[in-house]
């Protein structure tokens, strides 16, 4: 059986990561929506969707480079976690276990760069 862009401990550990993003922007002050709310949850949902468009691709090239495009968008959701945090939009335990959650992620894809490229 043929491994999917869903078997991919990234793509589900990131999937997790947009619904805890989702939930805790539901809570941020009305007039983010528009704002910081909108561009987190956007971070957040290109990452999956940049790990399942690289797996669909079926040249390791490609698939690095959609990797390293979701590497890009978690270092951007980190930092826009950071500052929600800094304007007190999220608590401190929300802020912890979503830096945690942006941490495991970012290992488990660099590990995944890192056996592609070995092979």
């Amino acid at each position: 059986m043929e491994c999917t862009y869903k078997d991919l401990k990234a793509w589900q550990k990131s999937m997790d990561l947009v619904t805890d993003i989702y939930a805790v922007t539901k809570r941020f002050p009305w007039d983010e929506k528009d704002g910081l709310s909108s561009q987190m949850r956007r971070a957040a949902v290109s990452l999956p969707a940049n790990i399942a468009e690289g797996q669909g691709r079926r040249y390791e090239g490609e698939f690095q480079h959609f990797l390293r495009i979701a590497r890009g968008s978690l270092l951007e959701l980190e930092t826009l976690v950071q500052i929600a945090t800094k304007l007190h939009y999220l608590p401190d335990p929300d802020s912890e276990h979503l830096i945690r959650s942006t941490n495991e992620v970012g290992r488990i894809l660099n590990g995944l760069l890192a056996s592609i490229r070995k092979n």
